[in-house]
């Protein structure tokens, strides 16, 4: 369970990682066959020196004079830093440790000087490399410096082998950072499409594999750009076409001295209209050409509430101190606008309008306590020209009011919620990041 936490979750870490443990895992490998084909051969090289030290001090030691023979281990001491020492009843002497080389080297100089040769890597605490030899009936210990059976170039070649190593991360973060970088730009351009913004054409550079993505995407975000600005023209002109006859209508109904009650129903019909054609030019103004500005999210919602309250609706509000934001004024104004006209609609009691932060976001709640809206369709509604079909469906409308506030919220990099109100009704939550901070 602890890898997937600490496993990287970008590409370019994730494939780093994996190169670098096949270079490590491949190093490590090399230097252990190397340390294979080498350890027998250096077991001969070391035992054969053993076996002639013995040999030779055996020999010196044998045909020299008894009063010389302590001068001559002097000589060879000083000169060959090779020591040699009698045998002792009690003596303390530490084994050889069990190891492959070792093995090699004991088991070759015992075939040389007889299998009653012992050894030890200590002596009376003095370290080194101990072979012990007989004279007669008399055992000695012949001792050679550690330094003179390690080998110095095995320790140089891992400094070339960590060189090496490190050489080959370097060059594979190089690659894999090359190979990521006109990835991350089409994860940065796709992210902004999904806010609703359009962005720079991202570089057709790279392999070409790379290369045909980028050319594909920027062919499909321009061909994007395109349908959304046709979209909005029609839903514009047709719009404002419509304007016209509206206004044309209500004044004929005003001066045409028609019973009050048909009145009443033909001027509601035509507010219905007015509403749907004011949904149409606010989701075709979505567009993200409104100009950034720091406000007070808690002051717009402040304005939209108490004008609902100018017009006789009861709207209750709860609205903290919180930092200010960049937004886009009158797409955020027209948010609070909707979620407070869907609330009123068809929550028809019970409204409820809060502002606060919490968790490094800016949170907009709208409560109601109307029928709800069923999990399964909760995405679907924040669909252009969706509706649902049963509960929240009798009371008009186009459709775009939840898709306005999805696609302004989107390019404030923020996220937009419909739950269910604890007791029954509906919260529309809207979360704002702070400057900084992530959508949760």
């Amino acid at each position: 369970m602890i890898l997937p936490v600490l496993w990287p979750r970008s590409l370019l870490w994730r494939t780093f990682i994996l190169l670098a443990i096949l270079v490590i895992v491949t190093t490590v490998g090399w230097f252990q066959i190397f340390r294979s084909y080498e350890r027998e051969p250096r077991a001969r090289q070391i035992s054969q020196n053993l076996i002639s030290a013995v040999n030779l001090i055996r020999t010196a030691l044998i045909t020299s004079q008894p009063d010389k023979r302590r001068d001559l281990l002097s000589e060879i001491a000083e000169r060959e830093r090779i020591q040699v020492y009698p045998s002792e009843p009690g003596e303390r002497v530490v084994p050889l440790p069990d190891l492959p080389l070792l093995r090699l080297v004991s088991e070759a100089v015992r075939k040389g000087l007889g299998p009653d040769t012992r050894f030890a890597i200590e002596r009376e605490g003095q370290p080194g490399l101990w072979v012990s030899f007989h004279i007669d009936d008399d055992e000695y210990w012949l001792r050679v410096p550690r330094e003179r059976i390690e080998r110095q170039i095995a320790l140089r070649w891992l400094g070339w082998g960590a060189l090496v190593l490190a050489l080959s991360l370097l060059a594979a973060y190089f690659l894999v950072s090359r190979l990521n970088r006109p990835l991350k730009a089409l994860a940065q351009a796709a992210s902004a499409i999904g806010m609703g913004k359009m962005p720079e054409p991202v570089p057709e550079s790279g392999p070409e594999e790379i290369r045909m993505l980028s050319q594909a995407f920027n062919q499909m975000s321009k061909g994007l750009a395109r349908l959304d600005a046709d979209r909005a023209l029609i839903l514009a002109g047709v719009s404002h076409d419509l304007r016209t006859p509206l206004s044309r209508l209500r004044l004929g109904l005003e001066m045409s001295g028609a019973e009050a009650q048909l009145r009443e129903g033909m001027t509601a019909d035509i507010e219905e209209m007015d509403r749907t054609v004011n949904q149409f030019l606010d989701f075709a103004r979505t567009d993200g050409g409104e100009p950034v500005q720091s406000a007070d999210l808690a002051a717009i919602a402040a304005e939209v509430a108490e004008h609902y309250r100018r017009r006789g609706k009861s709207i209750e509000t709860d609205f903290s101190r919180v930092p200010e934001l960049p937004l886009q004024l009158m797409s955020m104004r027209r948010v609070v606008l909707n979620l407070i006209d869907n609330a009123l609609r068809y929550g028809e009691k019970e409204v409820s309008v809060a502002v606060r932060a919490e968790d490094g976001a800016v949170v907009l709640q709208v409560a109601d306590r109307g029928p709800g809206i069923p999990d399964s369709e909760v995405e679907r509604l924040k669909q252009p020209f969706t509706r649902l079909e049963v509960a929240r469906s009798d009371k008009g409308g186009a459709g775009l009011g939840l898709a306005i506030v999805e696609r302004v919220v989107r390019a404030h990099r923020g996220r937009f919620e419909l739950l269910p109100r604890e007791g029954g009704g509906l919260v529309a939550r809207i979360r704002l990041p702070l400057e900084g901070q992530a959508a949760a």
